[in-house]
């Protein structure tokens, strides 16, 4: 019998975890933006009020490397994660605005690219 795919939660709530403790220094700075989720119409039209924005990246981490004023992370799940015209959108114009933006497929994808991006193995 398969395991079954991990939820895009699940994956988002492991790499944070691993990030908080392979960076110390950084702990508690890959933040994440809660766009996604059922919501009540009360409450997702207060969170819109405040400025919650339709497709805007998961997680933000807002350390400049390499040229890049920070870097920017969609999370999809493994197998079955599907890119939204509105994340795409957002991917585009953060990265015209000096952000590395990507898409990351599951954590061990957003790991690897957060090794990278900040400049090596964790």
């Amino acid at each position: 019998m398969k395991a079954p795919v991990p939820t895009e939660h699940i994956e988002q709530v492991n790499l944070v975890k691993w990030f908080d403790l392979q960076y110390k220094a950084l702990r508690g700075r890959l933040v994440a933006i809660p766009n996604g989720g059922d919501r009540h119409g009360a409450v997702a039209a207060k969170l819109k009020a405040e400025g919650v924005r339709k497709g805007f990246p998961d997680l933000l981490l807002l350390t400049p490397r390499a040229g890049y004023h920070g870097l920017v992370i969609e999370m999809k799940r493994v197998k079955g994660g599907t890119l939204k015209d509105e994340q795409a959108e957002w991917l585009e114009w953060l990265a015209g605005q000096g952000y590395m933006a990507v898409v990351c497929k599951g954590a061990d994808q957003a790991r690897e690219t957060i090794k990278r991006y900040l400049g090596g193995t964790a």
